[in-house]
């Protein structure tokens, strides 16, 4: 991403007339609000400016500094927009500290997005000139097709053998779009089926209505007749090594939600809670794997897994002394074998996949799983999840308590 120029961002600064820019003096009150819609705002780009749009935090109407301390407190608040959930796809951003005309400033940077529309908190944010609002159905059309023009990840390709009879209406309407929009946008019910499938990122758009990859794995009736791939394989094994007994297997495929719930089910039945009642005052659950631990690893697998051109399924196997995780596909964009897991360091093949899964309520926020794994071992007792890495897998190993 690049980094704007002291002259540009006084230029900025200084135009109080620009679409590109938005000024607060402070982080506080209903700021933080305010300052997720502008993000979105300037990541949906409507004006096509294909020019990145700038926040000011302790800038005045005027450009003026606002004289607050531009402390590592609020750098981070600023930098949680980015991954706290509530503004999808996620925003591309940058946070920094910058002094111009002598003065300290915190500078939130928002590049146009390549996959709007982008939605803060249920609502599309656009900005025209000084007016921030909420789209319109023509501006949201509008934002859709702009996606055609763009280089976009491949959960958003069109797959050409598939139609609008292979996604299920009923999951859309019924289950995705209210938690996709807010109560207020349902109701202005001005836009056809299409155009909110098409806004979803479901189809291509309104009229092409070409299922997506993201469309057949969100809302699709089967996807894997079109990404065979896209699956889980289940193996307990009664042994330590693949050669020994299998006990249990299954191959879960459907929807994303079905194969997550499906997968969690057949977890928690091997999972097996124990009481305690002869070590402390009062009972106690023990457990051989956090429930936690085990959710945090499985999204992440389903999250960051490549969908393209494999027909490998993630695959997990359940030994007796640990659980083994395999997903398809190695470290993605910024991450890489030796940044892996490190707080702060994500990147995302499947932004659109990732924006589905915080939609359903799998994923509350983002860059946090593998640290709350960690945790949440720790706290029951089992050693640290290890990674092993490729550049065509990542495989995690959670280890089952020691023997005492």
């Amino acid at each position: 991403m690049q980094r704007l120029s002291d002259d540009t961002l006084l230029s900025l600064l200084h135009d109080l007339e620009s679409d590109r820019v938005e000024r607060k003096e402070t982080f506080k009150g209903d700021v933080p609000k305010k300052a997720r819609q502008a993000v979105c705002a300037f990541a949906n780009d409507l004006p096509v400016h294909d020019a990145p749009g700038v926040l000011f935090i302790g800038a005045r109407d005027n450009g003026t500094s606002s004289g607050i301390e531009i402390s590592d407190r609020l750098l981070l608040a600023l930098s949680d927009m980015k991954t706290d959930g509530n503004i999808l796809p996620l925003p591309v951003l940058s946070v920094e500290k910058r002094i111009l005309d002598d003065a300290a400033f915190a500078v939130v940077t928002v590049q146009p997005s390549d996959m709007p529309p982008v939605k803060y908190d249920g609502r599309i944010w656009i900005r025209t000139g000084p007016r921030r609002a909420i789209a319109n159905a023509q501006e949201e059309r509008i934002l859709t097709e702009k996606r055609r023009y763009k280089n976009l990840p491949f959960d958003l390709y069109p797959v050409p053998s598939a139609s609008l009879n292979d996604l299920s209406r009923t999951i859309f309407e019924a289950e995705y779009l209210p938690q996709a929009f807010a109560d207020d946008i349902l109701e202005a019910n001005h836009r056809s089926y299409e155009e909110r499938l098409a806004s979803c990122r479901m189809i291509v758009s309104p009229d092409d209505p070409t299922p997506t990859v993201l469309g057949l794995l969100a809302i699709g009736k089967a996807p894997q007749d079109f990404l065979p791939g896209a699956s889980i394989q289940f193996l307990r094994i009664d042994g330590a090594n693949l050669t020994d007994p299998v006990i249990d297997e299954a191959l879960i495929g459907g929807a994303l939600v079905e194969m997550l719930r499906q997968i969690e089910e057949k977890l928690r039945a091997h999972n097996r809670i124990a009481f305690d009642v002869l070590s402390a005052p009062t009972h106690r659950k023990d457990s051989p794997y956090p429930q936690a631990a085990l959710q945090q690893v499985l999204y992440n697998a389903v999250l960051h897994r490549t969908y393209e051109g494999t027909n490998a399924p993630i695959r997990i196997y359940w030994f007796n002394d640990r659980i083994e995780i395999h997903s398809p596909g190695g470290p993605y964009g910024n991450v890489t074998p030796e940044n892996f897991g490190r707080p702060g360091i994500t990147d995302y093949r499947n932004p659109n996949i990732a924006d589905a899964l915080k939609v359903y309520g799998f994923i509350q926020a983002f860059g946090r799983g593998i640290a709350i794994a960690r945790q949440e071992m720790d706290k029951n007792g089992n050693p640290p999840p290890k990674f092993d890495l490729s550049s065509s897998m990542v495989a995690c190993t959670l280890p089952g308590k020691p023997k005492s």
